[in-house]
C-alpha cells in the first residue's frame, strides 16, 4: 500500500491499478484532536471519546479529500450481514441505520467506516461505477457479508463480479487473532474442508486468518482481482487502533470511499 501524508494526517491506499478513478483510503490514528487512549484521530462516536473530537476528526478526514462531510454515508456497524443500497447522504442529525455493508453508484456520497481489528473491505466496478465498504470481524466473515455484498451489486446495478476490484484493508493478522473452539466450529461449518486455508493451531492456540477468509469468500463469488494489505493493526499501535491489542480502551480508524478522482 502506499502511504500519503498531508495535513498531518496519514492515509493508506491500495495500488492496485483498478483502483484508479477511485477516491478511497484508510485513515492513521495521527494528525486527529482526541487525546489519552483514544489518540489521535479516533472516528468512533460510542467508545467514550468526546463528541466534539469526533465531529472534528471526522471534519479533517473529508478535508484530507477535499470531500464535503454533508455527503457522507455511515451506518451503526453491529456485527451482521445486513447492506444498505444508499442512493443519498444520511443528514448529520438523522439516526444510523444499523448495517455491515454499504453499497452505491451515487459520485456525491461518501461511504465512511469506523475499525478496529475488524476488517476493512472495499469494493469498486470500474465499468458500471459502483463502489462498496465492508465491515468484517469474525460473525461477519461467518455470516459471508461479502457474499451479500456482492449479491446486491449484481442486484440493484447489474453487477459483474469479475469486473469487481476487492480492497482488504489494515486488520488484525492471524498471529494475534486466537479464538474459541465456537468459533472454530462455525469456521469449521463455514469452510468446511479448505478449512485448513483459515485456521491454524499453534501451542493449542487456534488461530484465525480474517485475510484469507474474506479473500476465500470474495474468490467464492467470483473476484478475481483482489489485493490484501496484510497490515496487522494488533502489531502497529502506532498506526492503528487495536481493540484486542489495547484491551477495548481504544478509538476507531476510518475508512472512505467515493466514486471520482481523488483530490489530495
Amino acid at each position: 500500500m502506499k502511504r500519503i501524508v498531508k495535513y498531518g494526517l496519514e492515509v493508506l491506499q491500495f495500488e492496485h491499478p483498478g483502483f484508479e478513478g477511485l477516491t478511497h483510503g484508510f485513515f492513521t490514528r495521527k494528525g486527529g484532536v482526541s487525546t489519552g487512549h483514544y489518540s489521535s484521530l479516533n472516528h468512533g462516536g460510542t467508545v467514550g471519546d468526546e463528541r466534539l473530537h469526533t465531529i472534528e476528526n471526522r471534519k479533517r478526514a473529508f478535508e484530507f479529500f477535499d470531500r464535503d462531510v454533508a455527503s457522507i454515508f455511515d451506518v451503526w456497524q453491529v456485527h451482521g450481514n445486513t447492506v444498505i443500497c444508499a442512493d443519498k447522504p444520511r443528514a448529520l442529525d438523522e439516526p444510523h441505520i444499523k448495517a455491515d455493508a454499504i453499497i452505491s453508484n451515487n459520485p456525491t456520497l461518501t461511504l465512511f467506516m469506523r475499525f478496529a481489528d475488524c476488517v476493512p473491505i472495499i469494493l469498486f466496478d470500474p465499468v458500471k461505477k459502483v463502489i462498496g465498504s465492508v465491515h468484517a470481524g469474525w460473525k461477519g466473515t461467518l455470516n459471508n457479508i461479502v457474499k451479500e455484498a456482492v449479491l446486491a451489486m449484481r442486484e440493484q446495478y447489474s453487477v459483474n463480479p469479475l469486473d469487481i476490484i476487492a480492497g482488504i484493508g489494515p486488520s488484525i493478522g492471524p498471529d494475534h487473532y486466537i479464538v474459541g473452539k465456537e468459533v472454530y466450529d462455525l469456521a469449521a461449518a463455514t469452510f468446511g474442508p479448505d478449512l485448513n486455508q483459515v485456521v491454524s493451531i499453534k501451542k493449542d492456540k487456534i488461530h484465525f486468518n480474517l485475510w484469507r477468509a474474506n479473500e476465500y469468500l470474495l474468490e467464492k463469488q467470483g473476484i478475481k482481482a483482489i489485493e490484501c494489505a496484510e497490515i496487522c493493526t494488533a502489531c502497529n499501535l502506532e498506526d492503528w487502533y487495536s481493540h484486542r491489542a489495547e484491551n477495548g480502551a481504544t478509538g476507531r480508524f476510518g475508512a472512505l470511499i467515493a466514486l471520482g478522482e481523488q483530490h489530495v
